[in-house]
């Protein structure tokens, strides 16, 4: 039922100097509808000067009519109407079943947009939503028998508004967008909820999130992929640009494709392994994660000198890094004193770790207990578990990952440390 007390009205807007007046398909096809039934075009000429100058003063938009004050070069006044035949009883109950059964078009609607396949299915069903040849029926106070300026500048102005909100094409057909949506919720199970003008700072999150409700439920989650998909290669005939390294772009991009398959499998719950991104890395942190992809020899050159190391610090980092990420990085990079509280506990654990013949004499320099006599250690991390540590070529390397047991991690560190 069309409800004759529904009706907006807009504010004149500020001239267009410059530019076109319907920038969406719909605000197009309105005005295609005006310009191919005028028959002076000098007078949609004028009309459209009219509306680029601000000569159009306030528009009532209401079922089946739209009016406006507009103001001529002499600046004398004219009323300018538009009317366009409402929709039948018949033809909104075809709609709105229509509609019911693809929320995804109500949808659009609440986002201020129109999609051709809404006005394709609605002429499906008989229902002629966009105006068409002669459909826009002029009457201004001019007595002019057929569009004239005042009427094309109102319908220049129409255009403007229909971009900004096609809802305001079905109000003049005969449903404001209240009156809609009431009568879109009688007919399905959920409630439909006008769109909160998400333009405007403040708009409650509930209320933002409430309008949700109408859209459609997501599809099933395709299958994951056995792992990260391989970008296309860069080996072309065209010489790169200057600064640019094909080699190093391949990497980086693999090395996103294989980050975004990580994160892909851990929002899946598959249980995908391997350590997560931290989201502060510094820059040399996040070196070490790029060359534990094992990159090229000279992209590994690139990331030993950019994050500070030399390549055998670069290798004792990824090694680490596979262990356990940043915590693993910090425990071979950092030495700290030991809370006194940490410490006892420490303590406790080693000599509860051995019987007392067979403990081993340990050396400790804050968090890092070195085996006497032996070419092992164990360092301790923040988190209280133990570091297994073996020295090769005169450097200490990681032997494994932290255990909680400092009995185990000595053991461990008897092994081969670069077995990561």
């Amino acid at each position: 039922m069309t409800d004759r007390n529904e009706e907006r009205t807009f504010a004149a807007l500020p001239p267009a100097p410059g530019r076109g007046f319907a920038q969406t398909w719909w605000g197009q096809a309105w005005l295609k509808a005006l310009e191919d039934a005028a028959l002076d075009s000098e007078q949609v000429k004028t009309g459209r000067r009219l509306a680029r100058a601000g000569a159009v003063g306030a528009v009532s938009v209401r079922p089946g009519r739209i009016t406006a004050v507009v103001q001529d070069r002499d600046h004398t006044t004219h009323r300018a109407d538009v009317l366009l035949q409402e929709l039948s009883e018949e033809q909104w109950n075809r709609f709105l079943d229509m509609a019911v059964e693809r929320a995804g078009h109500i949808a659009a609607l609440l986002d201020r947009d129109m999609p051709p396949h809404l006005v394709e299915d609605a002429a499906a069903e008989g229902v002629e939503l966009l105006p068409g040849l002669g459909d826009l029926e002029p009457k201004c106070d001019c007595d002019a028998w057929d569009h004239c300026g005042h009427t094309a500048a109102l319908c220049y102005q129409m255009a403007r508004l229909l971009d900004q909100d096609p809802f305001v094409l079905l109000l003049m057909r005969g449903r404001g967008e209240r009156t809609l949506l009431e009568e879109l919720q009688e007919r399905g199970s959920a409630p439909v909820q006008e769109s909160p003008d998400l333009s405007q700072e403040g708009v409650d999150a509930a209320e933002a999130y409430a309008a949700g409700d109408i859209l459609p439920p997501l599809p099933a989650l395709p299958e994951l992929p056995d792992g990260p998909g391989q970008p296309p290669s860069l080996e072309t005939e065209t010489t790169p640009a200057p600064g640019v390294d094909p080699v190093a772009v391949e990497f980086l991009a693999a090395a996103a494709a294989g980050e975004a398959y990580r994160l892909l499998a851990e929002a899946r719950g598959s249980g995908h392994g391997g350590h997560a991104v931290e989201a502060e890395l510094t820059l040399a942190q996040d070196a070490v994660r790029l060359a534990a992809g094992s990159p090229d020899q000279a992209i590994t050159q690139r990331l030993a000198g950019g994050s500070g190391r030399d390549r055998e610090d670069l290798q004792l980092a990824v090694c680490a890094w596979r262990y356990g990420g940043v915590a693993a990085l910090s425990v071979l990079e950092d030495e700290w004193a030991v809370e006194a509280e940490s410490l006892a506990r420490a303590r406790a654990a080693l000599e509860s770790a051995w019987d007392e013949d067979e403990r081993p004499r340990l050396r400790a320099t804050h968090n890092r207990w070195t085996a006497v006599g032996t070419s092992t250690q164990l360092r301790l991390g923040r988190d209280g578990r133990w570091w297994p540590y073996r020295k090769e070529r005169g450097r200490w390397a990681p032997a494994g990952p932290p255990v909680r047991d400092p009995a185990t991690a000595l053991a461990t560190a008897e092994g081969d440390p670069m077995n990561g």
